[in-house]
């Protein structure tokens, strides 16, 4: 009886332990599988259902926490390593084996399995997935901001030392007083007391004591080197434990002189700089270095440091110690942060500052006027700025535009999903085609104003022809359906923006439907801001599409941040016409505002620019160089500047427009993610 109860036990623990082991292979399964799906709609890399060479491992990612040392050594336990690839800041890397059979004991042994993450001590789950390939943009080596310089091993460990050991952190009231206003990091001042609020300093204020005497010899040499033209006579010492950072900002110009510059002693961090065109730079400032704030890196970029514990960096010892860190997901990994301490060295003005850079310099602002931009005078300009500010542009930018264009918006989806099998339609100003393909039981044909977004539909194998949205050589009545998205706001007067859609009324049939996107004024409704004006900011190499743009024209192609909010008059570029053999009357006085990406808007009428990346622009074509003097460094390096022409569209507008057509129908308008839309049916 005692034996078979014993029995009975023990068939109720290998029962009971039989039970947590199905549990956990559910478990494991069932993260694979969330694995696949965020694989897919964040990459769109499909995962294999048969073993394969190529391994996705999720949770053995960067952006979780996990070394690049750390990792290979797991993976190599079994067998030879091709190729590991950590994409930045992402919580999954990949892993091809030299055989199938190498992978799939890898899969076998590590699947589920849990480890501790060697830099933090946290354990995490690996959950892995076979792959049939991985495909990963090889990025470009980003280069410095104009202006700026990192100069590696300034000052010997022994100065370092002395220079360090020369500040007390724990006398001095002004120190208590800055810490307490910071809260995550030491600070102090010498010559006059750094205000965070607004970057500035109170001129009339200067501290006792002036700069600590142990910086003469550095200073004297930043001078003789050139590096800095006056002697600095104010000095911010910030100290950086790990995980602490400073918010990206401009030094205020009206407060300093041209050039600032920062030691960096104690540890080595990566600091982040960005246009305002949301192209972002980040950059290693090694232990012992010297950076070199000037000209556009120091009036125009914001810089930063992201507050965390580990900076993404370049693997290989191969690779620049400093400079840029680009994205190369086979060659990069974690390093640890360790305590910083800076020295940032400012000379402060006495006079107002004159920079070439008038849309983010305080002393410039209070002094311009905001130029109302005004329509033209008759059709000829108005068809001469349209030729020069969008029909030009997009034949340049081609290439580029189309790279960032790739992900169709779900509404425009559904309209085109939604109509009947076999429905005829046209979409006017198709751009690269993306919703050409978008429901395959329709018979779709594209057309642009763009030559060359037409090649790159004809690349595809799609159906497109070349032609202008005013006159669209097809049959009237030829059409179930039409779209135009993020076209008509390039027309630049109310004449022309009604003909365009009087022109998509006539291609449709009675009871035929169009769909029409434009950009909105308001890029913040209903107390959400749009995608345009959020910060998205990821890899530079995966673009974030920002309008639903197809066609000859989205937005804005970069992420850019808010640096400034005023516009700038063109005068110069739009003067360019005249050049090109219209009247000197009709462009002299219409003036247009530069926006600022990423901003809200301040005027209907304006250019919006796009920076060309992997190109260069031709002799006397529309691009800005006039911002730097003819020759600088600065009009040498930096990309060629488009700007095309746009009207942004108020609540109301596009629909009034619709409305005034006696054709027409407005079956329904709405507002997409800054874009005011408009579904018409013709009567």
């Amino acid at each position: 009886m005692a034996a078979a109860t014993q029995i009975t036990s023990m068939e109720l623990k290998a029962s009971k332990e039989h039970l947590e082991v199905q549990k956990m292979k559910k478990k494991v399964l069932r993260k694979q599988v969330r694995a696949q799906h965020t694989l897919m709609r964040h990459e769109g890399i499909e995962c294999s259902s048969h073993a394969t060479q190529s391994l996705v491992i999720a949770n053995a990612g960067l952006g979780n926490g996990m070394s690049r040392h750390q990792l290979l050594r797991t993976v190599e336990e079994y067998g030879l390593v091709e190729t590991l690839l950590m994409p930045p800041s992402k919580p999954y890397s990949f892993v091809k084996y030299g055989t199938t059979e190498e992978a799939k004991k890898a899969f076998d042994a590590l699947n589920g399995k849990e480890v501790t993450l060697e830099d933090c001590g946290r354990n995490i789950v690996l959950y892995i997935n076979f792959l049939e390939k991985v495909f990963w943009k090889k990025s470009v080596p980003t280069s410095l901001p104009p202006g700026l310089m990192v100069i590696e091993k300034i000052i010997s460990p022994e100065e370092e030392r002395r220079i360090l050991e020369s500040i007390d952190w724990i006398g001095g009231e002004d120190t208590q007083n800055a810490q307490k206003t910071l809260k995550h990091r030491r600070v102090k001042h010498f010559g006059y007391e750094f205000h965070y609020d607004n970057n500035n300093v109170d001129k009339d204020k200067p501290l006792p004591g002036g700069l600590p005497e142990i910086c003469d010899p550095f200073l004297e040499k930043c001078l003789k080197q050139g590096y800095i033209k006056h002697k600095p006579d104010q000095l911010t010492v910030n100290q950086y434990e790990p995980g602490q950072g400073i918010p990206p900002h401009i030094d205020t110009h009206s407060a300093f002189e041209d050039e600032i510059i920062s030691l960096s002693l104690g540890a080595e961090i990566v600091m982040d700089f960005k246009h305002p065109d949301g192209n972002t730079v980040a950059i290693m400032l090694p232990r012992c270095s010297l950076l070199v704030m000037a000209g556009e890196s120091r009036y125009l970029w914001t810089h930063g440091i992201t507050p965390r514990k580990y900076d993404v960096i370049q693997a290989s010892e191969l690779g620049q110690k400093i400079g840029t860190i680009t994205a190369d997901a086979g060659d990069l990994t974690l390093n640890r942060r360790e305590t910083r301490t800076s020295f940032t060295f400012r000379k402060v003005r006495k006079s107002p500052c004159n920079c070439i850079y008038p849309s983010v310099c305080d002393s410039q602002k209070g002094q311009q006027s905001r130029v109302q931009p005004s329509f033209p005078h008759n059709e000829m300009e108005a068809s001469k700025l349209e030729q020069e500010y969008v029909h030009r542009v997009y034949e340049e930018i081609a290439t580029h535009f189309s790279s960032t264009r790739h992900s169709p918006w779900p509404q425009i989806v559904e309209f085109l999903r939604s109509l009947p099998k076999g429905s005829i339609v046209a979409d006017v100003g198709c751009g690269n085609g993306k919703y050409l393909g978008i429901n395959e039981g329709l018979y779709m044909v594209g057309c642009d104003r763009s030559k060359n977004l037409v090649d790159i539909c004809g690349e595809k194998n799609l159906e497109a022809f070349v032609c202008d949205a005013l006159s669209v050589p097809m049959r009237s009545s030829s059409c179930d359906a039409c779209i135009s998205i993020a076209v008509i706001h390039h027309f630049s007067t109310a004449e022309r923006r009604l003909a365009t859609i009087r022109e998509l009324a006539r291609l449709l049939r009675p009871g035929g439907t169009a769909l029409i996107y434009v950009w909105a004024m308001e890029q913040e409704y209903k107390n959400q801001k749009s995608k345009y004006l959020k910060e998205k900011n990821g890899s530079k190499d995966k673009e974030e599409e920002i309008n639903t743009g197809t066609a000859q024209r989205p937005l804005s192609d970069q992420l850019p941040d808010s640096s400034s909010q005023d516009a700038v008059c063109s005068d110069r570029l739009l003067s360019d016409l005249k050049d090109k053999g219209c009247d000197a009357k009709p462009i002299a006085d219409y003036t247009l505002p530069i926006h600022t990406n990423r901003t809200s808007f301040h005027s209907q009428d304006l250019l919006v620019p796009w920076h060309l990346k992997g190109g260069s622009k031709k002799k006397g074509e529309n691009v800005d160089t006039g911002l730097f003097p003819v020759g600088s460094k600065e009009s040498q390096k930096l990309s060629p500047v488009f700007h095309r022409y746009y009207h942004v569209f108020c609540e109301g507008e596009l629909e009034a427009v619709c409305r005034s057509l006696d054709c027409v129908r407005v079956q329904r308008s709405y507002y997409d993610q800054g874009n005011w839309c408009v579904v018409l049916e013709k009567l």
